[in-house]
């Protein structure tokens, strides 16, 4: 598979999500090619400010794997992730980060992203994480417009 198949997979999830209510992203962790979880932001359901869909997946791939060391693994995500998202991603050692829309395009969407790109954190922090962005971009940035057609929709 490649990276835009994988991609797929978690914007599937994140309209999933929104489905049910919640935020436009999700996340994959792949590991030698394999899925080993894919995961959606769960925030509104779990009144839980830090349950974005990289957290999650990262949580969930924890407890999968039964360690708290990810090198090896790639983190897809539909958004750049925030910094904490990133953090998460540096400390866990996932290797690579793949993500769709920028913080730009959340922030545009509403959402009140902290404007440092991963790229950034990833030089400031001295992190071994590579970073590639804009991967089906057009379709990530889509999900923020799927879900501003939900009612009751919520930003954080």
């Amino acid at each position: 598979m490649t990276d835009e198949d994988f991609m797929r997979l978690a914007i599937r999830k994140a309209r999933a999500g929104v489905e049910k209510g919640q935020t436009p992203f999700g996340a994959c962790i792949v590991k030698d090619g394999t899925v080993v979880v894919c995961e959606h932001n769960v925030v509104w359901r779990t009144t839980d400010i830090t349950a974005h869909a990289e957290i999650v997946a990262i949580r969930r791939a924890c407890a999968k794997l039964k360690t708290i060391e990810l090198s090896g693994c790639v983190m897809y995500s539909t958004c750049e992730p925030c910094p904490m998202c990133f953090s998460a991603c540096h400390w866990a050692r996932i290797g690579k980060i793949v993500y769709g829309a920028r913080i730009a395009d959340a922030r545009r969407a509403g959402f009140r992203e902290l404007t440092i790109p991963s790229r950034t954190m990833r030089r400031l922090g001295k992190s071994a994480v590579s970073v590639t962005g804009g991967v089906l971009r057009n379709e990530c940035r889509g999900l923020f417009v799927r879900w501003a057609k939900q009612p009751g929709r919520r930003a954080y």
